[in-house]
Formats: structure tokens, C-alpha cells, sequence
């Protein structure tokens, strides 16, 4: 199982309805709005990095209010 942290950077006042969007979404594990530079960490789980693309272009930016995204994937250290 591959698993990835989403940074999102959200419209203004977007950040908790973003949040609750994504935990409604299959593939994302967890979502919490943080501090910093970005309003929302998500963790999305897939069979690979491929699916993890897939789940990040054709579900997570469709969701209102995202501005922005970076997809980090979880590497084994």
C-alpha cells in the first residue's frame, strides 16, 4: 500500500468545508485543517503511486475551494 500526504491551499474562509469533503472521499485516510503555509493536510492511501495520481487529479482538486495542491509520497527511510 502506497501512501501520500496532500498539502492543500484553500480559497479564504474554504478550509474546514475542504477538510470534511475529504473525509467523505474514498482513498483519503485522514484530513485535518493545520497552521502554515498551507490550510489543510490530507493522507490519501493507494496500490501505488499511480493511483494515488489519480485520486489526486480526478477527485481531490475537483472538491470547491482548492487553490492549490502538492503531493508528497511517503517513502520507506
Amino acid at each position: 500500500m502506497q501512501r501520500a500526504y496532500v498539502l492543500i491551499e484553500t480559497a479564504g474562509g474554504k478550509s474546514k468545508e475542504v477538510a470534511d469533503a475529504l473525509r467523505k472521499v474514498s482513498g483519503i485516510a485522514a484530513s485535518d485543517v493545520v497552521t502554515g503555509p498551507y490550510d489543510v493536510i490530507a493522507v490519501a492511501q493507494g496500490t501505488d503511486a499511480n493511483s494515488i495520481a489519480r485520486l489526486v487529479l480526478n477527485e481531490v482538486r475537483g472538491i470547491p475551494g482548492i487553490s492549490k495542491t502538492m503531493t508528497c509520497l511517503a517513502v520507506d527511510s
